[in-house]
């Protein structure tokens, strides 16, 4: 075969993988050659992706990712794969990157920047692991030895999980005591946790140094959740090996114990942590440790100074540390960062839109006219968001967001609504289930801490995906946290969010991937969209500031977990307002919808519209342009999947359409309209158009079903008119295809009838 007839593939199995299975690669133990897939993709609208990222080669050795090739085809330049190597090479934490031709090699170290041609013959597994590790490590080398605990071949590292695992492997084999890792709600911390424990109890890892004995590893949470979910997702573990510890109950006999701190505190005289020595523990795991923070008071972090030998991982959502800067001092910086914006690009998340909710009742001034029902208030009191329900509360106005909020959403999507207070989560509770249009008694619930054990069922059957009831939560704060529920579809946000860090937590209870979700809603009457212009609201952490009188280091740890948040003390009697006859009917909203832009910050549809006229102008030269590949439903798809690429989904588009006044209007006039600000006509003028000056050569049965798409096509749009549309319009019609072409005549007769009558619908 002549080289300029090989394909990729074909040159990495004639030229490329020789030269690596040569070396050893593939046949040393330990050591593989294998593609991968990076990331799926970001999800877009009608269950699609944007483009994933693949790397054609990656060399693994002692579980490491040591190097990423990008190959060329041999007639290609191997130059051509460098940036891509690169990339792939930053994602994996990979050591090196090469590209080739499978006749020139082209190496990067990316550790010292040093690049350039490379001869072969390619380095042995051995080699590689040296260059890559410089220095000997007992532990390292050790755990390298214990694959991946793979649940029967269902779980497969994703590149960001691998990266964690093998970071903090690394630090403990360095002898880190305290090390953490900042990943965005949903990106599997649990499972991370649970392959660090897997690998410490088969190499026998211990604080001692020596493999003589298995670790005793503890998983410490501050809700009895999240250490029962962490428990169900250590059940590869042998039986004998795992532990719940119980109120009132001292368990020594296991390897991995699962607790919340509330238990470990029980007993005044001899809390239960005491009565395990302070060495008894080689390895914690501390769950959500962002929270708390600075209560120097808190009794809680006297669990941690008493396990003080142990090493300490710590596992945050929130990578910023204006408001939780003791957890980073604590800790240090993190070994892996992975954000939430960093999670929906990838894919891995589910990305969101935010529609702002604001209202004439926003704030409230009292004037003499309304009736005051309880408390006291005098005319000119004013009256904020943050004092709605806790200093005051208007019925009316509540009810006017629940049936906003109501009437706008699919209330068959599972839902958690954010309130003031537990008496507020209740009244919206019942506010919710007297406006709901299912006939369901437990459509709606309240789980707060006042709700037990009912509460928690309540919630358990809320996360259970199998079923649809409940199908929306209120909670004052409890519901921050904790809740793996995959297929939440909105948020509601009826109090003010205290900090970013409070705001993500919340953010993260939908970010869940879950089939055919294609995003998420958050519905914010309260301004919490402001949140996203905080420069700490996605970024990368700053480096640990001693706080105020310590001394920076671990001698006097501070408290980095304080006790689930509550309500806040309120007033002893709020005042109660009855608005006067008719005010409520005059109560209005302006609202808009903001989506996540490609930087993760959040973008107007204005801020879409300026990002989409250049983005057209780099996709076509002018309207006449966009009109020829408009016309054709063949190339009208390929440049909706480029527009799709750039973050323009059928959801923001259809945003776009409403800003510029044109809802009816053909999704090509609206862009025509933004390349050359020329007026869009709605759907229904252009099919008239065609209708009367455009088929006159087309009748009978055919001009009929030509006249039935048109239908649609006003109805519902231009995505009536793609090319897998025409099969099922036949079906509607005539029942079946081959009952249609007995009608119409031969397929190609009517594909052909079809598109000539879309080059004349846009001419």
């Amino acid at each position: 075969m002549a080289y300029e007839d090989e394909t990729e593939r074909e040159t990495i199995s004639n030229h490329i993988r020789p030269v690596l299975e040569s070396a050893g690669w593939g046949k040393v133990e330990g050591s593989r050659i294998r593609e991968e897939t990076i990331c799926p993709g970001r999800i877009l609208a009608g269950g699609r992706r944007g483009q994933k990222v693949r790397c054609d080669l990656v060399l693994e050795y002692k579980e490491q990712k040591l190097a990423t090739i990008e190959a060329k085809r041999v007639d290609v330049s191997y130059r051509d794969g460098i940036g891509q190597t690169k990339d792939y090479a930053q994602r994996l934490g990979a050591r090196f990157a090469y590209a080739s031709n499978g006749l020139k090699w082209y190496q990067i170290d990316m550790a010292t920047a040093d690049e350039g041609d490379f001869e072969i013959p390619f380095p042995t597994p051995d080699d590689l692991w040296k260059r890559t590790f410089e220095d000997d490590n007992e532990w390292r080398e050790n755990f390298g030895k214990i694959p991946f605990e793979q649940h029967g071949g269902k779980w497969e590292p994703r590149y960001y999980q691998h990266r964690a695992i093998t970071a903090t492997l690394e630090s403990i084999a360095k002898g880190s005591r305290r090390i953490l890792l900042t990943l965005a709600t949903g990106t599997g911390k649990t499972s991370i946790a649970f392959q660090i424990a897997w690998k410490l109890f088969q190499s026998r890892w211990n604080l001692s140094g020596e493999p003589t004995r298995r670790p005793r590893i503890l998983f410490l949470a501050d809700r009895n959740i999240l250490a029962d979910q962490a428990f169900l997702a250590f059940s590869a573990f042998p039986n004998d090996a795992v532990v719940r510890i119980r109120p009132g109950k001292i368990e020594r006999n296991a390897s991995v114990f699962f607790t919340i701190f509330q238990t470990f505190m029980t007993g005044e005289d001899n809390p239960v942590y005491k009565q395990y020595p302070p060495d008894f523990f080689d390895f914690i795991v501390i769950d959500e440790c962002h929270r708390g923070g600075a209560n120097d008071e808190s009794e809680w972090r006297a669990i941690l100074e008493h396990f003080e030998p142990a090493v300490h991982l710590g596992l945050t959502a929130t990578p910023k540390r204006k408001n939780n800067a003791n957890t980073y001092t604590y800790f240090g910086k993190p070994v892996y960062t992975y954000a939430l914006r960093e999670g929906i690009a990838d894919g891995y998340l589910t990305p969101f839109k935010v529609r702002q909710m604001a209202s004439t009742i926003d704030e409230y001034v009292y004037t003499g006219d309304d009736k005051v029902q309880q408390g006291e208030v005098e005319i000119g009191d004013i009256f904020e968001e943050g004092d709605f329900n806790r200093r005051i509360i208007i019925p009316e106005r509540e009810l006017s967001r629940v049936k906003e909020f109501m009437n706008e959403m699919n209330q068959d999507e599972k839902t958690l609504v954010f309130c003031a207070t537990q008496n507020h989560a209740a009244m919206v509770r019942d506010l919710i289930n007297q406006v709901k249009t299912s006939n369901n008694v437990d459509y709606c619930h309240r789980v707060t801490a006042n709700d037990g054990e009912l509460g928690e069922q309540h919630l358990r059957d809320f996360q259970d995906n199998e079923r649809t009831i409940p199908t929306v939560l209120t909670t004052s704060r409890k519901l921050s946290t904790g809740v793996d529920a995959r297929n939440v579809r909105n948020i509601v946000l009826m109090r003010p969010v205290g900090s970013v860090i409070e705001f993500k937590q919340i953010i993260g209870r939908g970010t869940r991937v879950y089939e055919d979700k294609d995003y998420f809603t958050i519905w914010d009457f309260v301004k919490a969209y402001e949140r996203f212009n905080d420069p700490d609201w996605d970024g990368e952490p700053e480096d640990p500031v001693p706080p105020r009188g310590g001394n920076g280091g671990h001698d006097d740890p501070p408290d980095i977990i304080s006790d689930p948040p509550i309500d806040p003390p309120l007033p002893r009697e709020k005042v109660v307002i009855a608005l006067s006859d008719g005010k409520e009917r005059t109560i209005q909203y302006l609202k808009t919808t903001s989506y996540m832009g490609p930087d993760g910050r959040l973008m107007s549809p204005q801020k879409f519209i300026e990002m989409l006229f250049g983005d057209l102008n780099g996709l076509v030269a002018d309207e006449d342009r966009l009109r020829k590949i408009w016309s054709n439903p063949e190339t009208r798809q390929r440049f909706m999947g480029q527009l799709r690429e750039r973050e323009y989904t059928d959801e923001v588009l259809k945003e776009v359409k409403a800003l510029v006044d044109a809802p009816n209007s053909d999704l090509f006039d609206v862009l025509g309209y933004i390349l050359s600000a020329n007026p869009p006509i709605t759907r229904e003028q252009r099919a008239d158009n065609l209708e009367k000056s455009g088929m006159g050569d087309i009748h009978g049965e055919m001009r009929e079903f030509l006249l039935r798409i048109l239908a649609s096509y006003i109805k519902s749009g231009e995505n009536e008119l793609s090319v897998e549309r025409l099969t099922q319009h036949m079906k509607a019609v005539y029942g079946s295809v081959s009952e249609g072409t007995n009608k119409l005549g031969e397929a190609s007769a009517v594909r052909e009838a079809y598109f000539r009558m879309q080059e004349k619908l846009y001419t």
